[in-house]
């Protein structure tokens, strides 16, 4: 009897040949169960080394370093003095700048009322100002300096700007007594203000305002200014007289 190729054979050989088959089947799922496992790793370190090469990319290069300082809102101050005030360092990574710190240095800034600072990336610090406005003009020392809303003296002047009310203090300057006096001059109405020459600061509860026709009003504090203002303005246009007590506006009193 002839056999056929591929049928029947040898079962000793048979036998080999599926343990060979078998042997080569476990080698390749090992192979694949370490490539596997290696390849995860790859990854893993890939993704590690991405990390870190971010992180110092970002916190710790000069890529992203500090380029430019953008100031807005100057018009008292130059942008120059508050950029020195801000302090930022030329090339510190952008991430690494410490923005409330920035912040407060240029509120330090006797004309700064407020100021925000932000990133801008990738490699600049934006600081806006909002800069103190002048409500009256104060004579210390013999410099007219600008007083804002909030009794700050934060700015000179060569001459006279025009147009404030001047605030003179009588006596040594106090801060609370100037505090008033703003108070004062913020809570006046845009007409009665252009009609008041100056204010005399005595003390916290004895202010006066002149006016530019000469008349006095004995104002007190600055405690209910708003009802105080709409009380002399009533009396400026009902009745002729050369002093004006509107220190408590709801008994107020003329003479002269």
């Amino acid at each position: 009897m002839v056999r056929l190729p591929g049928r029947g054979g040898d079962p000793a050989q048979r036998d080999a040949s599926g343990v060979e088959r078998t042997r080569r089947r476990f080698a390749r799922r090992q192979w694949a169960r370490r490539w596997g496992v290696w390849r995860r790793l790859g990854l893993a370190l890939v993704a590690l080394a991405v990390v870190a090469g971010g992180v110092w990319l970002v916190w710790f290069s000069a890529v992203l370093g500090v380029d430019r300082v953008e100031v807005r809102g100057s018009e008292v101050l130059t942008e120059a003095q508050v950029r020195e005030a801000a302090g930022v360092e030329p090339g510190r990574p952008l991430a690494r700048v410490d923005l409330e710190a920035v912040q407060r240095r240029v509120e330090t800034l006797a004309a700064v009322r407020g100021a925000e600072v932000r990133r801008q990336w990738p490699d600049g610090v934006l600081v806006e100002v909002e800069e103190r406005t002048a409500v009256a003009v104060v004579d210390l020392g013999g410099s007219l300096r600008g007083l804002d809303r909030d009794g700050v003296v934060f700015t000179s002047y060569e001459q006279d700007p025009g147009g404030l009310p001047r605030v003179r203090v009588v006596g040594e300057p106090d801060r609370q007594a100037l505090q008033e006096a703003a108070e004062v001059v913020s809570a006046l109405p845009t007409d009665l203000a252009g009609r008041v020459d100056h204010v005399d600061v005595e003390t916290v509860d004895r202010i006066s305002l002149v006016l530019r026709d000469r008349r006095v009003v004995l104002w007190g504090s600055a405690e209910r200014s708003e009802e105080k203002a709409r009380v002399l303005e009533a009396l400026l246009t009902a009745r002729e007289a050369e002093r004006y007590d509107v220190s408590v506006p709801g008994q107020p009193v003329t003479a002269g």
